[in-house]
């Protein structure tokens, strides 16, 4: 990586203040570089380096370092320091920062931009949290429908130096409507005498500024966009949003829900910025729900202690039947968290995942329970047992056992995140450990319930 190969000389120019030669360097280094650097360093040594930097190349390096490192250059930045980074944001990046700064922050912040910046930033604030309101930016070029391509270009050539993207053009009508987009490149292989809607089938793609910004992770991902226009409720053209934007949004929903599927509330920042005390605090309420689901295994594990102590063998396979159970619906959950995570499935698709969940858990307790049938035989005989009755029974209880788990299993593991959905809850909670814990219990009354049935008279 560049990072390393560069962290030498870099400790090496700071040792010794040589500010000229490590100016000369960081001009040639990429932005996203010079914040890796930046975020071993202390606040005062960091902002020396900061000093060095070109202004937007300065504004650039601060949207790359971690929020922490961020507020501590923060604290220490001037007056026109800050007036400086804040200017050369674009404005999502703007609230962005807003929405993470403590409160004695805050303020400093937002007197140090200038009015209209400070006016828009208020402006987005005022959309939902999560919003793709939130998520745009303003700066778009837009063209009338009536304008002929020679003049569109002038109004490319003129604002497209402050905007996001110009890959995709907006046409808007006189009241801000929006009514197609159009790509740069239509425009530039178009006659420059011709009008921009001899160009528009008036067939586009758009996001609402309320929806969920997860939507536009979908959306663009779809469409297969690097821009997407965001229209308010009357359909009015207020703001874009960049592919760019989104992958930052992308990957914190599947670290959320990675970390939901592990059995824990998801961290509000990363790993390595998150204190001890919060992580336990995180971490311990879904610790404290699955051991409460334990104890209810050991309680119906002392419901069939005379089975136990009557089928001392039995009671070796208990471990394997249990995690068979929770594998599969760890598995089943996995697969439907993620096909409704993509918009693979949806809602209404139950019916057809319980039918194969139910085929596919059937299949795959068949087949686990054929094996376990000749294990367990095999595993008797080569432990001395003889071949007869009580082996053969035994060996088909744990077969039948593991056909009921593993089913039970695949179909509380792909049913939990519905349920949970219905329920207005995301259904990422369904993780492994939850539904672990479930077909645990389960396992245990499925595995002694078939014991009892089926050796009754034999080892009892």
């Amino acid at each position: 990586m560049i990072v390393d190969l560069l962290k030498p000389e870099f400790d090496e120019l700071i040792k010794n203040k040589d500010w000229v030669a490590l100016k000369d360097i960081l001009n040639d280094v990429p932005a996203v570089d010079v914040a890796e650097l930046l975020e071993g360093l202390e606040a005062q040594v960091a902002i020396v380096i900061f000093r060095l930097l070109k202004k937007q190349k300065a504004a650039d390096v601060f949207t790359y370092l971690s929020s922490q490192k961020g507020v501590e250059l923060l604290e220490v930045f001037t007056a026109q320091q800050l007036s400086d980074v804040m200017s050369n944001l674009e404005p999502d990046e703007r609230v962005a920062l807003m929405e993470e700064l403590p409160g004695h922050l805050t303020q400093r912040v937002i007197n140090s931009m200038h009015t209209e910046d400070r006016k828009l930033v208020q402006k987005l604030l005022g959309y939902p949290e999560e919003s793709v309101g939130r998520l745009m930016t303003p700066r778009y070029v837009k063209v009338r429908k009536d304008w002929t391509i020679a003049k569109s270009m002038e109004q490319i050539r003129k604002f497209g130096h402050s905007a996001e993207t110009v890959n995709v053009i907006y046409v808007v009508d006189e009241h801000e409507h929006l009514i197609d987009d159009l790509r740069l490149n239509q425009l530039i292989l178009a006659d420059p005498e011709a009008k921009i809607e001899s160009l528009m089938d008036e067939s586009f793609e758009a996001l609402s500024a309320f929806e969920d910004q997860e939507d536009a992770v979908k959306m663009l991902s779809k469409y297969d966009r690097v821009a997407m226009p965001v229209v308010d409720s009357d359909g009015i053209l207020v703001g874009i949003v960049t592919v760019d934007d989104v992958i930052d949004v992308a990957e914190e929903e599947t670290t959320e829900d990675m970390q939901l599927m592990a059995g824990m509330d998801a961290l509000d920042d990363y790993y390595s910025q998150t204190s001890i005390f919060e992580m336990v605090r995180k971490r311990i309420g879904w610790l404290i729900i699955l051991f409460v689901g334990q104890m209810l295994t050991a309680t119906a594990m002392g419901a069939y202690e005379n089975v136990i102590a009557g089928a001392v063998f039995l009671s070796l396979f208990i471990p394997m039947i249990i995690s068979s159970g929770g594998n599969s619906g760890s598995q089943a959950a996995t697969l439907i968290i993620r096909a409704l995570s993509t918009d693979d499935i949806n809602m209404e698709d139950w019916k057809k995942i319980f039918r194969r969940e139910l085929l596919s858990g059937l299949f795959l307790g068949l087949l686990l329970g054929f094996l376990g049938f000749f294990v367990i035989l095999s595993y008797g005989y080569a432990g001395g047992s003889p071949m007869n009755t009580e082996l053969i029974l035994s060996a088909l209880v744990v077969s039948l056992s593991l056909v009921g788990v593993v089913l039970f299993g695949n179909l509380s593991g792909s049913m939990l995140p519905f349920v949970l959905s219905k329920m207005g809850l995301d259904p990422a909670v369904t993780s492994a450990p939850f539904v672990s814990t479930l077909v645990d219990v389960t396992g245990i009354v499925i595995y002694f319930s078939i014991a009892v049935a089926l050796l009754k008279g034999v080892t009892f």
